[in-house]
């Protein structure tokens, strides 16, 4: 069984979205990966070299969150998780969460969000 780093909510202002207005003016969204890994040497050892440092995988969201316009949050999600797998060899498995908090629509709800599960290929 594989244990999990949860990085929950995480804000980003982005310039994504289908609307002009949504790429013009941008909007936050929030962001939530669970990465699968071991934490078994990290939590014997309490060494920082043997787990992922938090930093390092909030820098990898952020260069696709604040990066280049997506008009899909599904993209978005996409390019997250490539990015966490192609950064972080120990990780098995990404679970990534994207919320749009506060879409331009004419009706009243607690958001959008997509959430995709992506694992390493073998070989």
């Amino acid at each position: 069984m594989m244990d999990s780093l949860i990085l929950s909510r995480m804000r980003f202002h982005g310039h994504h979205g289908v609307l002009p207005e949504e790429r013009r003016d941008g909007q936050w969204f929030e962001v939530t990966v669970r990465l699968k890994l071991s934490l078994a040497e990290a939590g014997k050892t309490d060494d920082l070299a043997r787990a992922i440092d938090y930093r390092a995988v909030h820098e990898q969201v952020r260069t696709v969150m604040e990066g280049p316009p997506r008009k899909l949050i599904e993209a978005l999600a996409e390019g997250v998780a490539a990015g966490l797998l192609r950064a972080f060899p120990s990780v098995g498995e990404v679970e990534v969460e994207i919320l749009k908090p506060a879409p331009p629509v004419d009706f009243v709800f607690a958001g959008a969000a997509v959430q995709i599960v992506r694992r390493r290929q073998a070989g």
